[in-house]
Protein backbone atom coordinates (compact mmCIF):
# COMPACT_ATOMS: atom_id res chain seq x y z
CA UNK A 1 0.00 0.00 0.00
CA UNK A 2 1.50 3.40 -1.00
CA UNK A 3 2.19 5.98 1.47
CA UNK A 4 1.42 9.55 0.53
CA UNK A 5 5.37 10.69 0.11
CA UNK A 6 5.59 7.58 -1.97
CA UNK A 7 2.35 8.44 -4.10
CA UNK A 8 4.30 11.65 -4.35
CA UNK A 9 7.43 9.96 -5.60
CA UNK A 10 5.65 8.11 -8.04
CA UNK A 11 4.80 11.13 -10.15
CA UNK A 12 8.26 11.80 -10.77
CA UNK A 13 8.79 7.69 -11.95
CA UNK A 14 9.13 7.17 -16.03
CA UNK A 15 6.74 4.24 -15.13
CA UNK A 16 4.40 6.54 -14.15
CA UNK A 17 4.21 8.72 -17.18
CA UNK A 18 4.07 5.89 -19.11
CA UNK A 19 0.84 5.08 -17.95
CA UNK A 20 -0.48 8.25 -18.01
CA UNK A 21 1.01 8.37 -21.94
CA UNK A 22 -2.10 5.96 -22.16
CA UNK A 23 -4.78 8.16 -20.26
CA UNK A 24 -3.65 11.72 -21.51
CA UNK A 25 -1.00 11.22 -24.91
CA UNK A 26 2.67 11.67 -25.59
CA UNK A 27 2.51 15.91 -25.46
CA UNK A 28 5.02 16.26 -22.39
CA UNK A 29 3.55 19.66 -21.50
CA UNK A 30 0.50 17.51 -21.21
CA UNK A 31 2.34 15.22 -19.02
CA UNK A 32 3.84 17.68 -16.84
CA UNK A 33 0.03 19.19 -15.83
CA UNK A 34 -1.31 16.47 -15.18
CA UNK A 35 1.70 15.61 -12.78
CA UNK A 36 1.45 19.09 -11.06
CA UNK A 37 -2.08 18.25 -11.18
CA UNK A 38 -2.07 14.87 -9.26
CA UNK A 39 0.33 16.22 -6.88
CA UNK A 40 -1.87 19.02 -5.79
CA UNK A 41 -4.69 16.31 -5.05
CA UNK A 42 -2.53 14.40 -3.10
CA UNK A 43 -1.26 17.63 -0.82
CA UNK A 44 -5.50 18.13 -0.89
CA UNK A 45 -6.02 14.79 0.68
CA UNK A 46 -3.57 15.29 3.15
CA UNK A 47 -4.45 18.39 4.33
CA UNK A 48 -8.07 17.55 4.71
CA UNK A 49 -7.76 13.84 5.64
CA UNK A 50 -4.05 13.34 6.98
CA UNK A 51 -4.23 9.96 5.80
CA UNK A 52 -1.28 6.95 5.51
CA UNK A 53 -1.84 4.50 2.49
CA UNK A 54 -3.70 6.08 -1.12
CA UNK A 55 -4.76 4.88 -4.73
CA UNK A 56 -4.91 6.85 -7.68
CA UNK A 57 -8.21 6.87 -9.73
CA UNK A 58 -9.29 8.01 -13.21
CA UNK A 59 -12.18 8.09 -14.80
CA UNK A 60 -12.68 9.84 -18.21
CA UNK A 61 -15.85 12.02 -19.68
CA UNK A 62 -17.53 10.76 -23.24
CA UNK A 63 -18.26 11.85 -26.46
CA UNK A 64 -21.26 10.49 -28.09
CA UNK A 65 -20.48 10.38 -31.90
CA UNK A 66 -23.61 8.72 -33.01
CA UNK A 67 -26.84 6.72 -31.77
CA UNK A 68 -28.13 9.72 -30.04
CA UNK A 69 -30.93 8.82 -27.59
CA UNK A 70 -31.33 5.59 -28.34
CA UNK A 71 -29.94 3.38 -25.95
CA UNK A 72 -33.19 3.91 -23.23
CA UNK A 73 -34.79 1.94 -25.98
CA UNK A 74 -32.17 -0.30 -26.17
CA UNK A 75 -30.20 0.77 -29.37
CA UNK A 76 -26.75 1.11 -30.74
CA UNK A 77 -24.55 3.94 -30.28
CA UNK A 78 -21.00 4.59 -31.34
CA UNK A 79 -19.04 6.85 -28.42
CA UNK A 80 -15.72 7.50 -27.20
CA UNK A 81 -14.04 7.91 -23.70
CA UNK A 82 -11.84 11.43 -24.19
CA UNK A 83 -8.36 13.07 -22.21
CA UNK A 84 -11.12 15.61 -19.94
CA UNK A 85 -11.63 13.01 -16.47
CA UNK A 86 -12.73 13.03 -12.92
CA UNK A 87 -9.49 11.88 -11.06
CA UNK A 88 -9.23 10.92 -7.25
CA UNK A 89 -6.69 9.97 -4.61
CA UNK A 90 -8.61 7.47 -2.44
CA UNK A 91 -7.87 5.77 1.18
CA UNK A 92 -9.61 2.86 2.43
CA UNK A 93 -10.68 2.93 5.72
CA UNK A 94 -11.80 0.36 8.64
CA UNK A 95 -14.73 2.59 9.68
CA UNK A 96 -18.22 2.53 7.21
CA UNK A 97 -17.95 6.01 6.48
CA UNK A 98 -17.66 7.34 3.23
CA UNK A 99 -15.92 10.95 3.22
CA UNK A 100 -15.75 12.61 0.19
CA UNK A 101 -14.58 16.13 -0.79
CA UNK A 102 -14.90 17.93 -4.27
CA UNK A 103 -12.26 20.43 -4.84
CA UNK A 104 -13.95 21.32 -8.14
CA UNK A 105 -17.45 21.97 -6.41
CA UNK A 106 -16.38 22.30 -3.21
CA UNK A 107 -18.39 19.74 -1.80
CA UNK A 108 -17.49 18.18 1.96
CA UNK A 109 -19.42 15.53 3.21
CA UNK A 110 -19.81 11.92 4.70
CA UNK A 111 -22.05 9.47 4.46
CA UNK A 112 -22.72 6.47 7.15
CA UNK A 113 -23.58 3.01 5.19
CA UNK A 114 -24.68 1.96 8.18
CA UNK A 115 -27.43 4.75 7.77
CA UNK A 116 -28.07 4.59 4.21
CA UNK A 117 -31.72 4.19 4.32
CA UNK A 118 -32.63 7.57 6.49
CA UNK A 119 -33.85 10.40 4.43
CA UNK A 120 -31.01 12.72 3.94
CA UNK A 121 -31.66 16.07 2.07
CA UNK A 122 -27.89 16.63 0.74
CA UNK A 123 -26.60 17.71 -2.21
CA UNK A 124 -26.82 16.19 -5.71
CA UNK A 125 -23.38 14.74 -5.53
CA UNK A 126 -24.30 13.36 -2.02
CA UNK A 127 -27.97 12.06 -2.95
CA UNK A 128 -25.95 10.27 -6.22
CA UNK A 129 -23.07 9.05 -4.00
CA UNK A 130 -25.61 7.39 -1.83
CA UNK A 131 -27.58 5.57 -5.31
CA UNK A 132 -24.14 4.22 -5.70
CA UNK A 133 -24.02 2.65 -2.16
CA UNK A 134 -26.91 1.26 -2.05
CA UNK A 135 -26.86 0.15 -5.94
CA UNK A 136 -23.88 -2.05 -4.75
CA UNK A 137 -25.55 -3.56 -2.54
CA UNK A 138 -28.68 -4.42 -4.53
CA UNK A 139 -26.23 -6.09 -7.38
CA UNK A 140 -24.54 -8.01 -4.66
CA UNK A 141 -21.39 -5.77 -4.41
CA UNK A 142 -19.42 -5.36 -1.49
CA UNK A 143 -19.09 -2.07 0.32
CA UNK A 144 -17.23 -0.32 2.80
CA UNK A 145 -15.58 3.03 3.89
CA UNK A 146 -13.16 5.05 2.18
CA UNK A 147 -11.76 8.73 2.03
CA UNK A 148 -11.47 10.51 -1.41
CA UNK A 149 -10.48 13.89 -2.74
CA UNK A 150 -11.86 14.55 -6.07
CA UNK A 151 -11.39 17.28 -9.15
CA UNK A 152 -12.87 17.32 -12.48
CA UNK A 153 -12.32 18.61 -15.51
CA UNK A 154 -15.00 17.05 -17.25
CA UNK A 155 -17.04 20.20 -18.25
CA UNK A 156 -20.31 20.11 -16.15
CA UNK A 157 -23.78 19.80 -17.55
CA UNK A 158 -22.44 20.26 -21.30
CA UNK A 159 -22.80 16.30 -22.70
CA UNK A 160 -19.58 14.96 -22.14
CA UNK A 161 -21.14 13.20 -19.20
CA UNK A 162 -19.86 14.63 -16.01
CA UNK A 163 -21.87 13.04 -13.77
CA UNK A 164 -21.34 9.54 -15.45
CA UNK A 165 -17.75 10.35 -15.31
CA UNK A 166 -18.16 10.76 -11.26
CA UNK A 167 -20.74 7.39 -10.71
CA UNK A 168 -17.77 5.38 -12.97
CA UNK A 169 -14.89 6.91 -10.68
CA UNK A 170 -16.56 6.27 -7.41
CA UNK A 171 -17.17 2.67 -8.71
CA UNK A 172 -13.93 1.89 -9.44
CA UNK A 173 -12.77 3.04 -5.89
CA UNK A 174 -15.25 0.45 -4.26
CA UNK A 175 -14.56 -2.01 -6.85
CA UNK A 176 -11.15 -1.78 -6.05
CA UNK A 177 -10.86 -1.36 -2.81
CA UNK A 178 -13.82 -4.04 -1.66
CA UNK A 179 -14.58 -6.33 -4.76
CA UNK A 180 -11.12 -7.37 -5.33
CA UNK A 181 -11.30 -5.40 -8.86
CA UNK A 182 -13.68 -8.01 -10.41
CA UNK A 183 -16.37 -5.83 -11.28
CA UNK A 184 -16.51 -5.54 -15.44
CA UNK A 185 -17.69 -2.31 -16.78
CA UNK A 186 -21.14 -3.48 -17.56
CA UNK A 187 -21.53 -3.99 -13.96
CA UNK A 188 -19.93 -0.76 -12.20
CA UNK A 189 -22.34 1.17 -14.89
CA UNK A 190 -25.98 -0.54 -14.65
CA UNK A 191 -24.91 0.77 -11.08
CA UNK A 192 -24.58 4.26 -12.03
CA UNK A 193 -27.86 3.85 -14.00
CA UNK A 194 -29.61 2.75 -10.59
CA UNK A 195 -28.38 6.07 -8.79
CA UNK A 196 -29.67 8.05 -11.37
CA UNK A 197 -32.76 6.41 -12.18
CA UNK A 198 -33.59 5.92 -8.55
CA UNK A 199 -32.35 8.27 -6.39
CA UNK A 200 -32.07 11.51 -9.51
CA UNK A 201 -35.34 10.22 -11.04
CA UNK A 202 -33.53 10.58 -14.62
CA UNK A 203 -34.50 8.22 -16.75
CA UNK A 204 -31.22 7.22 -18.49
CA UNK A 205 -29.61 3.99 -20.65
CA UNK A 206 -26.21 2.61 -20.04
CA UNK A 207 -24.44 4.34 -22.60
CA UNK A 208 -23.13 7.07 -20.53
CA UNK A 209 -21.54 4.99 -17.92
CA UNK A 210 -20.10 2.00 -20.24
CA UNK A 211 -18.69 4.88 -22.58
CA UNK A 212 -16.77 6.32 -19.54
CA UNK A 213 -15.84 3.26 -18.40
CA UNK A 214 -14.46 1.39 -21.10
CA UNK A 215 -12.08 3.43 -23.13
CA UNK A 216 -11.22 3.86 -26.73
CA UNK A 217 -13.91 4.12 -29.26
CA UNK A 218 -16.56 1.81 -29.34
CA UNK A 219 -20.17 0.34 -30.89
CA UNK A 220 -22.55 -0.73 -28.15
CA UNK A 221 -25.72 -2.77 -28.72
CA UNK A 222 -28.34 -2.55 -25.62
CA UNK A 223 -30.75 -5.28 -27.24
CA UNK A 224 -30.07 -7.60 -25.02
CA UNK A 225 -30.17 -4.82 -21.94
CA UNK A 226 -28.04 -7.08 -19.51
CA UNK A 227 -25.48 -7.98 -21.33
CA UNK A 228 -25.04 -4.86 -24.27
CA UNK A 229 -22.57 -5.94 -27.27
CA UNK A 230 -19.65 -4.12 -26.70
CA UNK A 231 -16.71 -3.63 -30.15
CA UNK A 232 -13.79 -1.64 -30.28
CA UNK A 233 -13.48 0.55 -33.19
CA UNK A 234 -10.40 1.51 -35.36
CA UNK A 235 -10.39 5.01 -35.44
CA UNK A 236 -7.32 5.57 -37.71
CA UNK A 237 -8.90 6.54 -40.57
CA UNK A 238 -10.50 9.72 -39.10
CA UNK A 239 -7.73 9.91 -36.00
CA UNK A 240 -5.29 10.93 -38.58
CA UNK A 241 -7.15 13.19 -40.54
CA UNK A 242 -9.36 14.79 -38.04
CA UNK A 243 -9.96 16.51 -35.08
CA UNK A 244 -12.45 16.18 -32.83
CA UNK A 245 -13.50 19.21 -30.97
CA UNK A 246 -16.02 20.16 -28.22
CA UNK A 247 -17.95 23.62 -28.37
CA UNK A 248 -19.51 25.01 -25.45
CA UNK A 249 -22.68 27.16 -26.39
CA UNK A 250 -22.71 29.22 -22.97
CA UNK A 251 -26.01 27.55 -21.39
CA UNK A 252 -26.09 24.61 -19.54
CA UNK A 253 -28.34 21.13 -19.03
CA UNK A 254 -28.62 21.10 -15.75
CA UNK A 255 -32.30 21.59 -15.25
CA UNK A 256 -33.57 20.17 -18.08
CA UNK A 257 -34.28 16.68 -16.74
CA UNK A 258 -38.01 16.77 -17.89
CA UNK A 259 -36.89 17.55 -21.55
CA UNK A 260 -34.77 14.34 -21.44
CA UNK A 261 -37.03 12.15 -19.43
CA UNK A 262 -39.30 13.18 -22.16
CA UNK A 263 -37.50 11.34 -25.39
CA UNK A 264 -37.38 8.08 -23.97
CA UNK A 265 -41.01 8.32 -22.58
CA UNK A 266 -42.38 9.61 -26.18
CA UNK A 267 -40.39 6.34 -27.26
CA UNK A 268 -42.09 4.12 -25.20
CA UNK A 269 -45.71 5.07 -25.48
CA UNK A 270 -45.39 4.54 -29.52
CA UNK A 271 -44.15 0.91 -28.16
CA UNK A 272 -46.51 0.84 -26.06
CA UNK A 273 -49.12 1.04 -28.71
CA UNK A 274 -48.47 -2.05 -30.02
CA UNK A 275 -48.13 -3.44 -26.99
CA UNK A 276 -44.21 -3.34 -26.95
CA UNK A 277 -42.22 -2.02 -23.91
CA UNK A 278 -39.15 -0.62 -26.53
CA UNK A 279 -38.95 0.84 -29.96
CA UNK A 280 -35.97 -2.20 -30.49
CA UNK A 281 -38.69 -4.81 -30.28
CA UNK A 282 -40.53 -2.69 -33.54
CA UNK A 283 -39.46 -1.68 -36.96
CA UNK A 284 -40.49 1.25 -38.93
CA UNK A 285 -42.54 -0.43 -41.04
CA UNK A 286 -44.98 -1.67 -38.07
CA UNK A 287 -45.32 2.25 -36.96
CA UNK A 288 -45.89 3.73 -40.13
CA UNK A 289 -48.64 0.91 -41.34
CA UNK A 290 -50.40 2.16 -38.39
CA UNK A 291 -49.64 6.23 -38.57
CA UNK A 292 -52.88 7.35 -38.15
CA UNK A 293 -53.37 5.43 -35.08
CA UNK A 294 -49.88 5.78 -33.57
CA UNK A 295 -50.44 9.48 -34.30
CA UNK A 296 -53.65 10.03 -32.20
CA UNK A 297 -52.21 8.08 -29.21
CA UNK A 298 -48.90 9.11 -29.24
CA UNK A 299 -48.55 12.62 -30.84
CA UNK A 300 -46.86 13.84 -33.87
CA UNK A 301 -43.48 14.41 -32.02
CA UNK A 302 -43.27 11.10 -30.30
CA UNK A 303 -43.37 9.28 -33.96
CA UNK A 304 -40.80 11.59 -35.28
CA UNK A 305 -38.40 10.78 -32.19
CA UNK A 306 -39.46 6.64 -33.03
CA UNK A 307 -38.24 7.62 -36.55
CA UNK A 308 -35.37 9.05 -35.26
CA UNK A 309 -34.43 5.83 -33.35
CA UNK A 310 -34.81 3.30 -36.11
CA UNK A 311 -33.28 5.10 -38.39
CA UNK A 312 -29.87 5.86 -35.73
CA UNK A 313 -29.52 1.96 -35.99
CA UNK A 314 -29.38 1.89 -39.30
CA UNK A 315 -26.82 4.90 -39.75
CA UNK A 316 -24.55 2.88 -36.61
CA UNK A 317 -24.28 -0.20 -38.80
CA UNK A 318 -23.30 2.04 -41.80
CA UNK A 319 -20.92 3.87 -39.64
CA UNK A 320 -19.32 0.63 -38.19
CA UNK A 321 -19.17 -0.59 -41.43
CA UNK A 322 -17.18 3.14 -43.05
CA UNK A 323 -14.66 2.74 -40.35
CA UNK A 324 -13.95 -0.91 -40.84
CA UNK A 325 -13.59 -0.15 -44.69
CA UNK A 326 -11.27 3.22 -43.67
CA UNK A 327 -14.07 5.18 -45.54
CA UNK A 328 -13.74 8.74 -43.62
CA UNK A 329 -15.75 10.80 -45.52
CA UNK A 330 -18.76 8.38 -45.71
CA UNK A 331 -18.02 8.16 -41.62
CA UNK A 332 -18.47 11.89 -41.49
CA UNK A 333 -21.25 12.46 -43.42
CA UNK A 334 -23.19 10.42 -41.39
CA UNK A 335 -22.53 12.22 -38.95
CA UNK A 336 -24.15 15.38 -39.78
CA UNK A 337 -26.95 12.93 -41.29
CA UNK A 338 -27.31 12.27 -37.25
CA UNK A 339 -26.73 15.07 -35.99
CA UNK A 340 -29.62 16.81 -38.50
CA UNK A 341 -32.21 14.02 -37.11
CA UNK A 342 -31.33 14.88 -33.78
CA UNK A 343 -31.88 18.67 -34.66
CA UNK A 344 -35.21 18.16 -36.89
CA UNK A 345 -37.06 14.11 -35.89
CA UNK A 346 -35.74 13.73 -32.24
CA UNK A 347 -36.21 17.75 -31.65
CA UNK A 348 -33.57 17.86 -28.90
CA UNK A 349 -31.27 20.90 -30.03
CA UNK A 350 -33.33 23.37 -27.48
CA UNK A 351 -35.99 23.23 -25.00
CA UNK A 352 -39.70 24.07 -26.36
CA UNK A 353 -40.27 25.99 -22.88
CA UNK A 354 -37.87 28.57 -23.59
CA UNK A 355 -37.53 28.95 -27.17
CA UNK A 356 -35.62 32.23 -27.26
CA UNK A 357 -32.69 30.41 -26.06
CA UNK A 358 -31.12 28.76 -28.91
CA UNK A 359 -27.57 28.17 -28.59
CA UNK A 360 -26.86 24.73 -30.09
CA UNK A 361 -29.10 25.45 -33.51
CA UNK A 362 -27.42 28.87 -33.59
CA UNK A 363 -23.89 27.35 -32.78
CA UNK A 364 -24.86 24.58 -35.10
CA UNK A 365 -25.65 26.66 -37.98
CA UNK A 366 -22.28 28.84 -37.82
CA UNK A 367 -20.39 25.75 -38.08
CA UNK A 368 -22.57 24.70 -41.13
CA UNK A 369 -21.60 27.89 -42.65
CA UNK A 370 -17.83 27.14 -41.86
CA UNK A 371 -18.36 23.91 -42.87
CA UNK A 372 -20.03 24.87 -46.58
CA UNK A 373 -17.16 27.76 -47.06
CA UNK A 374 -14.93 24.97 -47.12
CA UNK A 375 -16.21 22.10 -47.89
CA UNK A 376 -15.48 19.71 -45.41
CA UNK A 377 -16.46 18.42 -41.86
CA UNK A 378 -19.43 17.44 -39.72
CA UNK A 379 -20.85 18.66 -37.13
CA UNK A 380 -23.62 17.84 -34.92
CA UNK A 381 -25.43 18.42 -31.29
CA UNK A 382 -23.55 16.42 -28.56
CA UNK A 383 -24.88 14.63 -25.50
CA UNK A 384 -28.42 14.89 -24.84
CA UNK A 385 -29.20 18.27 -25.89
CA UNK A 386 -31.53 21.56 -25.50
CA UNK A 387 -28.28 23.07 -24.16
CA UNK A 388 -24.85 22.36 -23.61
CA UNK A 389 -22.21 21.99 -26.49
CA UNK A 390 -21.69 20.75 -30.30
CA UNK A 391 -19.48 18.57 -31.90
CA UNK A 392 -17.41 19.22 -34.69
CA UNK A 393 -14.96 17.00 -36.21
CA UNK A 394 -12.80 18.99 -38.56
CA UNK A 395 -9.98 18.50 -41.08
CA UNK A 396 -6.69 19.39 -38.76
CA UNK A 397 -5.79 22.20 -41.40
CA UNK A 398 -8.71 23.50 -40.58
CA UNK A 399 -9.05 23.23 -36.73
CA UNK A 400 -7.23 26.79 -36.07
CA UNK A 401 -9.51 28.17 -38.76
CA UNK A 402 -12.06 27.10 -36.97
CA UNK A 403 -11.17 28.36 -33.75
CA UNK A 404 -10.63 32.02 -34.95
CA UNK A 405 -13.68 31.86 -36.81
CA UNK A 406 -16.15 30.78 -33.74
CA UNK A 407 -14.23 33.67 -31.31
CA UNK A 408 -15.65 35.88 -33.38
CA UNK A 409 -19.21 34.93 -32.16
CA UNK A 410 -18.27 33.75 -28.71
CA UNK A 411 -16.06 33.83 -25.90
CA UNK A 412 -16.22 30.15 -24.71
CA UNK A 413 -13.25 28.03 -25.14
CA UNK A 414 -13.35 25.12 -27.41
CA UNK A 415 -11.28 22.18 -26.24
CA UNK A 416 -10.05 19.83 -28.81
CA UNK A 417 -10.70 16.18 -28.14
CA UNK A 418 -8.10 13.06 -27.60
CA UNK A 419 -10.10 9.83 -27.79
CA UNK A 420 -7.87 7.28 -24.66
CA UNK A 421 -7.78 3.91 -25.09
CA UNK A 422 -8.42 3.45 -21.20
CA UNK A 423 -11.32 3.61 -19.38
CA UNK A 424 -12.23 4.48 -15.49
CA UNK A 425 -9.54 2.75 -13.79
CA UNK A 426 -6.95 2.65 -10.61
CA UNK A 427 -3.96 3.93 -12.08
CA UNK A 428 -1.53 2.35 -9.40
CA UNK A 429 -2.69 -1.23 -11.17
CA UNK A 430 -2.49 -0.26 -14.75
Amino acid sequence: MPSITETLELLGTESLKKKFNLLYGDDQNVISGQIERYSQLIKDFEQRYGGQDVYLFSSPGRSEISGNHTDHNLGKVIAASINMDCIGVAEKTDDPIVSIKSITYNEDFTIDLSRLEEHVDGSGTETLVRGILKGFGKFGFATGGFKVCITSDVISAAGVSSSASFEMLISSILNYFYNDNRMDVVACAKIGQYAENIEWDKQSGLLDQIACGYGGLITIDFADPQVPVIQNLDFAAINEQYDLLIVPTGANHANLSDEYSSIPSEMKAVAGYFGAKVLRELDAGKVLGKLAEVRAEAGDRAVLRALHFFEENNRVDQQVAALNENRAEDFLRLVTASGNSSWKWLQNCYSNTTPELQGVTLYLALTELFIAQHGEGACRVHGGGFAGVIMALLPKRLTSAYIDYMSNYSSQDIYQIRIRQVGSVNINSL
